[in-house]
């Protein structure tokens, strides 16, 4: 029998980690509001540099933020295999979204030095900045830069509703390091995290092996017609730029639900000029959501809506002017790196399917340049972006179960 087949992690000190962490910034109603650079992340900061030194790691932090607990292996030479995910929240977070991806990975190395368990390939848990976006546009951003898709001088100048900049805000709060971004190598990078949708707990499973990341598009539509009083403008008279919205947007799920079960599409963010009551829109300025993990899906969804939308419009006596303004190529993850999470399901004996992300996350950008996997355990009600998220004790302990399996695996235990 191979040295360390039978490891499991500790639950209950995996679940103690995360309640102590979710003190930290807690929100009104029972999860967390701790966004990148404030206060709170500067503590949670500083309470997870402890614990990784307490577990016998070096700590390193690059000039984004992002911190690096180091393991090390018995090969000095050998690239490390990464884990983790993020610690900042949501205004009205819950307290797993990212934290699960970052403290599991803890709870790993915590194993691995209780066991005594050596690797050949150092092992090295990640926390990444700002992965959610909430304070600082765009989400990804420290994951962005390390991967190159970002210049570090740009995401310095990103500004909160406050007009605060990210590089003051990150110097503030004490946490930019002198670690150049992205000079790290890495052999591969697993991401747990939970699944933030329905799929795992409707079909009583225990774990998602996620085989693909969805790309997507933000189509930012505006539509132009004419303002008028909604009593004395007659029906046939009327240029109602809330109308052709609507017809988009309808447009946008019919869409969607066409290249069915591989797509989603909505429409999110919506503005109504003048957004009078008895004033018929002579504006709207809404963004189309089109998602899905197959290249050639979304580009006949972005395709399609190219096509018919002007017309609905035009129909009507509107106009629309469309921008794209969020794009990323869907990435698939590597084949070897999902085959061992599968592995790992199957001989820990969890319940388990392949799964496509429907969010994104550090993975995908990470992705780029290494080769990356991610595991999902479920969460209930599917639910996340909420102060209701949750999840139990043994979804956790399974997915990290798992994690802790599939990083063996790629770092290569020394017997």
């Amino acid at each position: 029998m191979k040295h360390g087949q039978n490891l499991r992690i500790d639950p209950e000190r995996l679940w103690d980690s995360l309640e102590e962490m979710a003190k930290i910034g807690p929100g009104v109603a029972g999860g967390n509001n701790r966004q990148t650079l404030t206060d709170a992340d500067a503590e949670g900061r500083a309470l997870f540099k402890s614990w990784c030194e307490a577990a016998g790691c070096g700590m390193g932090v690059d000039r984004i933020g992002s911190m690096f607990a180091t393991r090390p292996g018995t090969d000095p030479e050998a690239l490390p295999v990464y884990i983790g995910s993020h610690l900042d929240t949501q205004p009205t977070g819950g307290k797993y979204d990212g934290v699960l991806g970052v403290l599991g990975g803890l709870e790993v190395l915590r194993t691995l030095q209780a066991m005594e368990v050596k690797t050949r390939r150092p092992i090295v848990l990640v926390n990444w900045t700002n992965e959610e976006g909430a304070r600082f546009a765009p989400a990804m951003l420290a994951s962005g830069v390390f991967a190159g898709r970002h210049d570090l001088d740009w995401a310095y100048d990103r500004t909160d509703a406050e007009g605060k900049r990210f590089g003051d805000e990150l110097e503030r709060i004490g946490w930019i390091g002198e670690e150049e971004v992205g000079i790290r190598k890495m052999h591969a990078m697993f991401e747990l995290h939970i699944e933030q949708g329905p799929i795992l707990e409707a079909e009583g499973l225990d774990i998602g092996v996620v085989t693909h990341g969805q790309g997507l598009r933000w189509i930012e539509c505006t539509v132009t017609g004419k303002e008028s009083h909604t009593g004395t403008t007659p029906m046939p008279m009327r240029k109602n730029a809330g109308r052709g919205m609507a017809r988009l947007i309808e447009l946008a799920h019919e869409i969607a639900m066409k290249h069915q079960p591989n797509a989603v599409g909505a429409v999110g963010h919506v503005e109504v000029y003048p957004n009078s009551r008895n004033i018929i829109p002579g504006k709207a300025v809404f963004t189309v959501d089109f998602r899905s993990h197959l290249p050639d899906v979304l580009a006949a969804m972005e395709a399609e809506f190219y096509e018919r939308a002007p017309g609905l419009c035009e129909d009507i006596g509107t106009t629309l002017t469309t921008n794209v303004v969020g794009q990323f190529e869907p990435p698939a993850f590597d084949e070897v790196l999902v085959g061992r999470v599968r592995g790992a399901a199957e001989h820990l004996g969890y319940s388990h399917r392949d799964i496509v992300s429907g969010a994104g996350h550090d993975a995908c950008w990470i992705n780029d340049i290494a080769p990356t996997a991610m595991i999902f355990c479920p969460c209930k009600d599917g639910l996340s972006h909420n102060e209701a998220e949750e999840i139990t004790m043994d979804w956790a302990a399974a997915g990290t179960d798992v994690l802790l399996h599939a990083v063996l695996e790629t770092a290569e235990v020394v017997e």
